[in-house]
């Protein structure tokens, strides 16, 4: 798909932390047509509670390192099913694998557009 604006750094950038700390099925949803809430998801899944902190870690330290970007708001860090990091013009989601099966917020939000891997790469490419 052909985005109509360009993807913004901290998306490339949340994407990438995750991706070194091996996220798994990592999905991109483009809200900015369908939401006045927030512009984007980043949404990925760990294979337990420990890994699911670490991604989470990562993708806060690699933005205020980057970009010197903070979390509005991080909820779930507690227990690790499910941590939401509010950067209010994205949000990022990172669950273990039961809770997102359970939420399934990619279903919810069906009719977002996808921002593919390729299509985020392409984009880090671009913007460097």
């Amino acid at each position: 798909m052909q985005l109509s604006k360009p993807v913004p750094p901290e998306i490339i950038q949340s994407v990438d932390a995750a991706l070194d700390k091996k996220a798994e099925d990592i999905v991109v949803l483009d809200l900015r047509n369908l939401s006045d809430v927030t512009d984007f998801f980043v949404i990925c899944h760990g294979t337990s509670d420990r890994q699911v902190l670490t991604i989470a870690d990562s993708v806060e330290e690699r933005l205020i390192q980057s970009l010197g970007v903070k979390p509005s708001s991080v909820e779930g860090r507690r227990t690790s099913e499910w941590i939401l990091m509010d950067y209010i013009d994205f949000v990022v989601h990172v669950f273990v694998e039961e809770k997102r099966e359970f939420y399934r917020l990619e279903r919810l939000w069906g009719d977002a557009p996808r921002i593919d891997q390729a299509e985020l790469q392409a984009a880090a490419k671009s913007s460097a």
